[in-house]
This record gives C-alpha cells, structure tokens and sequence, in this order.
C-alpha cells in the first residue's frame, strides 16, 4: 500500500517534477523572443548599469594646430536599470490532496494541471511584456466603437486577443500612463471572441470611451506611479522620435534627445511598402548605423503574409533558443549585412517588425525567469484564510539593450 501523502512528499515529487530543464522547455517553448534573448541570471544589488559610447572623440583635423585644439571626447551615457517584479499563483485544496492521498500519481497530475496553468500564465505575461514599452497596456479599444452603457471591448487590433483569458481581469486609461477611469474599475473578462477581437466582461461599462487603453488588473504605470511591468522592445525603440508625442525623452536615466537613433533606436515605415522590401529597406537603415540584424520578430498574420509573397522564392530555416534545446520556424532572408532569420512570435504586435540584433539584447534577472518562490524550501504553503495549499511563482528583473541603434521598430 502507498504511504499516505503529507506536505513535505508533495514537496519532494514536485521539485522531481519541477526539474529546470524542464520547466525552461515549457517557459520557451512557444515563447520564441523570451526563448533567444541572452539571459543574465544574477542581477543582484539595487540597479545595474548599462554603459554605451554613442559617439568618438572628435579631436581630428587635416590641420594638427586645429586637431590638437579640440576638446572633444567620446560620448558615455550609462542606462540604469531596475528590477521589476511579476507574480502567478496555483491553488489546491485540502480535499483534493485528501482524496487523492493513496495515490501519489492522481495527485501530481492534478498539481500539475494547476501548476503549469499558474506557469504559463506568468510566462505569457513576461513574453508579452518584452515586446511592449513597460506601461502594462495589452491592447487598445477600438476607435469607431463606443463601449459606454456596453459589456464588451473590441479591440483595435484584433491579433491582440491572444493576450486576453477568461478570468483575467482588466483595467482601462484614457493614456497608456494616464489615471484609470474612476467609475469604470476592474472588470472580469467573462467571454473571448478570437475571430472578432470583442470581450465580453462581467458589468457595464460607465466611463469607457473609443480609443482606450486595456490593461490587465495591477499592471498598470497608474497605480502606483512606476513602471510595472519590464521595458521591452517598444520602450528601448519607440514607435515615435524619443520625446516627441507620448514618448518620453528619459528612459532608465538617460535623456535620449541628444542622438535619438543611436539611444533610442531606429524607426522605418514600410506601411506603404510589400513586407519584404520593407524588411530590407529596414536592415539596410540598421547596417547604415553600424548594426548587423540577425533576427526579426513579426506576428503570425505577418509571417503568413510574407511567406505569401516570396512564393517559390522562399528559405525556411529554423531559429534555435539559447538555453534550450528549442527550434521555431524560420524564413532566411538575405540582408545587407548578412542573413536574417524572420520568426512568428504571437506575442509580437501587429503589425510591426522588430529587427535586432540580439546580441544587443538581455533579459536581466534576480535567479530564473519564472521560477518557484520557495526560498524556505516550501513549495507548497498552507493557505491561512482557504482549506486550500498554494504554490507561488514569480521573477525579479529586466530587459536591458546595450545599442538601440543596432536594432529598428518597422511599421508594417
């Protein structure tokens, strides 16, 4: 007969189950940005600095009196960043362990069931965030809709809807770092239709207008002031001139309006152009100002599209994660400075191309991203108001970018 089931076997088949390899195979797997950036799992103390020389001395001349009388020197900016922190949690209750407690098997797969949920929650919210500008905004209202007097969102953007659940709860700001609507609060998202981008959530909407921002509940710059979320791709090469529009001219310390494309990155419209010269004209902007793009992310409509185009003349190659071992689908195209491998990642924005050069690129955190909160060596805690056990994931870090202008933001 099996040993009946107490909190420290639990424990002990969970961590079995929990191995790194395993839980960094299914955090990537579908995750290919979050899968290829350079990982730096010790980011420690309070910041970390980001140093970049973004322009020479210029003590040169034809004339040595002219040369020498210079006083030019390099350029240094240093970007500071900070940890941000992101939590998911899996409940199990006292009669499901009680039931399950002669058979160790039936039990795990119900944890498991739940721990992996709470996983790919957490993971999704990290891989999305690495492409967004760290206000917490996962999509936009439709502008031609007014949702007022309503129980639905439509989204501007229907390709966004992969980043709504069931069960999340949402947010909504007239601006992307503006106060939330007062008298709209936090609404359960209770129906997701993916064909047309509309969500149903739980009570009428009061103050809701065309054009506002969804974010999800406790993400959002508002509350409290800060940025919550990690500054990804969209807040280190903005879709706008740093400081222009509602970009701002800071970021992590550094006021970016002294050379907008080497501390904020490149930005081309390919919006009237075919993808594929739009891909093209965009690498060539990035090999002009020193970078050799490897990498381009799109969504899924755009990789369709592009494979679409290029016909018989497309490459397939596959595009392999670093820690793991992981390909995802690729289509090689030639750029000016070498190949480019095109990757579909659902958690890209519509509509836009980020073409990098990764090695530029760092997800920078405090131990794994996510991981098990057990420090005490508890993975499962007794839950002090529930006849339930709960087991906490989360992670502590940031993405940092040593040369935005070795990367461009393609409006597509």
């Amino acid at each position: 007969m099996a040993s009946p089931l107490d909190v420290g076997t639990v424990t002990a088949a969970l961590k079995e189950h929990y191995k790194q390899l395993r839980v960094q195979n299914m955090v990537y797997k579908d995750n290919p940005l979050l899968a290829m950036m350079p990982k730096y799992t010790k980011f420690g103390g309070e910041n970390m600095p980001i140093p970049l020389i973004y322009a020479n001395p210029q003590r040169r001349s034809a004339t040595f009196a002219t040369g020498k009388a210079n006083t030019s020197t390099s350029a240094l900016e240093k970007f500071v960043i900070s940890r941000v922190k992101d939590y998911s949690f899996a409940s199990i209750t006292g009669e499901s362990i009680k039931a399950t407690e002669r058979d160790a098997d039936a039990f795990l797969r119900y944890a498991t069931m739940e721990i992996d949920g709470a996983m790919h929650s957490l993971t999704r919210s990290l891989a999305i965030a690495m492409y967004r500008d760290g206000t917490g905004v996962i999509g936009k209202q439709s502008a031609t809709i007014d949702p007022g007097g309503t129980t639905t969102l439509t989204l501007a953007e229907t390709e966004d809807v992969t980043n709504f659940e069931v069960g999340m709860k949402v947010v909504l700001a007239e601006t992307a770092i503006g106060a939330l609507l007062g008298n709209v609060g936090s609404k359960e998202i209770t129906a997701v239709n993916r064909d047309t981008g509309e969500l149903t959530v739980s009570a009428l909407h009061i103050d809701a207008d065309a054009s506002d921002f969804i974010i999800a509940e406790g993400d959002d710059y508002a509350t409290g002031a800060s940025y919550k979320k990690v500054f990804g791709l969209e807040a280190w090469v903005p879709p706008v001139t740093p400081g222009s529009g509602a970009v701002p001219a800071a970021l992590n310390g550094v006021t970016r309006t002294t050379d907008p494309t080497r501390l904020g990155g490149n930005r081309f419209d390919g919006s009237a152009l075919p993808i594929e010269e739009a891909l093209i004209g965009a690498a060539s902007r990035v090999a002009r100002e020193g970078g050799s793009p490897d990498h381009c992310f799109v969504d899924y409509a755009t990789f369709s599209n592009l494979e679409k185009a290029l016909g018989s003349k497309v490459v397939y190659s596959e595009a392999k994660a670093r820690d793991v071992d992981i390909g995802f689908s690729a289509i090689s195209l030639r750029g000016p400075r070498g190949t480019i491998q095109i990757v579909p990642d659902q958690n890209c924005q519509p509509n836009v191309a980020w073409m990098l050069q990764l090695d530029t690129w760092s997800l920078n955190t405090l131990g794994e991203a996510p991981m098990f909160l057990d420090f005490d060596g508890n993975r499962m805690l007794r839950e002090s108001g529930d006849d339930a056990y709960e087991i906490r994931l989360g992670y502590y870090g940031n993405v940092a970018c040593n040369a935005p202008g070795y990367n461009c933001r393609v409006a597509l």
